[in-house]
């Protein structure tokens, strides 16, 4: 990755790839001796040229540093550094899709990595958030609204996790706080015993204190209203517009999710913004962002293309399980 000091002491524009494998490895370059931080790990990319879109140097690089060519490159998160020798704005893409043989044209070594054990070190400190937010998954299911604890959901949700669902967030404004203890412990035990991650809506059940091991999910009225990042594990928010956007980043929060994208019958009054406007708003984002409101699995790769992490879903992740 190039990272030569601009004349004019602005901004160093900079492309990185996410390269990613079926399994679920992503690669890690080291720097070539005689550059910047030689012998540090990063992910590949390098110098966005003067008029060049973000989109083409990284295509441009990947062929210049590791002879490969890029089939699909999903614009993901936005996140600046700075460096002793300037300031750096990276702009992250996800390449799971891509041919050729990779080889170390700059004669640098690269690795395959899976989180959450790397093997390779030291890494380039603006590197760290990257790693953070590429553990999460690109789905989140979203338990509908319940009054009661449900046992044809709890099978649902069983059947979810046996699967891909890796990451749920406990949603149930409606319900009783003395329900909510019940409902609460019976989805935490099936969630951590899979090895998911669980975060409950600041809406539900009165509480204050996330218990060990989830997170917390703000509502828009409690990312409005909060002045610090709760201590939690986890945290996320639900955004509609660049103010919410904007509070989550500078909250340093782990995701947002946005919406809604398409109807849906969970806010039937609410006026979907469509992927244009989501693209606009999700567009080079610090945190990941979620496209929600109206979607399924099925929309992954149309969410991803406008910049989304993934996709958050109510309905269809239970009915599809």
């Amino acid at each position: 990755m190039s990272t030569h000091s601009p004349a004019d002491g602005g901004w160093i524009e900079v492309v990185a790839a996410v390269i990613e494998r079926d399994d679920g490895a992503f690669l890690l370059a080291q720097r070539p001796e005689g550059k910047v931080y030689e012998g540090w790990w990063e992910f590949p990319g390098g110098k966005i040229e003067a008029g060049e879109r973000p989109v083409n140097a990284l295509g441009r690089e990947l062929r210049e540093e590791l002879g490969i060519t890029v089939d699909v490159a999903y614009p993901w998160v936005t996140r600046t550094f700075e460096y002793p020798h300037g300031r750096v704005r990276l702009r992250f893409f996800r390449v799971p899709r891509w041919h050729g043989e990779l080889r170390g044209l700059e004669r640098q070594q690269f690795r395959w990595q899976r989180l959450p054990d790397l093997d390779v070190a030291p890494i380039l400190p603006a590197n760290g958030p990257i790693l953070s937010a590429l553990a999460l998954p690109l789905v989140m299911g979203v338990t509908p609204a319940l009054a009661t604890v449900s046992a044809p959901f709890l099978e649902a949700l069983d059947a979810a996790l046996s699967g891909a669902l890796r990451l749920v967030q406990l949603r149930v404004p409606g319900m009783a706080p003395a329900v909510f203890e019940s409902f609460h412990r019976e989805v935490c035990e099936r969630v951590l015993a899979h090895g998911a991650r669980l975060v409950v809506n600041s809406a539900c059940g009165g509480r204050e204190e996330p218990a060990e091991g989830e997170g917390v999910h703000l509502t828009s009225a409690a990312l409005a209203v909060a002045h610090e990042r709760p201590a939690a594990g986890l945290v996320g928010a639900s955004c509609h517009d660049a103010r919410d956007l904007s509070r989550a980043e500078a909250l340093g929060l782990d995701y947002a999710v946005l919406g809604p994208v398409q109807p849906t019958a969970t806010h039937p009054g609410q006026r979907p913004m469509g992927w244009e406007k989501f693209a606009g708003l999700a567009r080079e984002r610090s945190i990941p962002v979620y496209a929600i409101g109206g979607l399924s699995v099925e929309d992954l790769p149309c969410a991803r293309a406008a910049g989304a992490h993934g996709i958050a879903a109510i309905r269809s992740i239970w009915t599809e399980s």
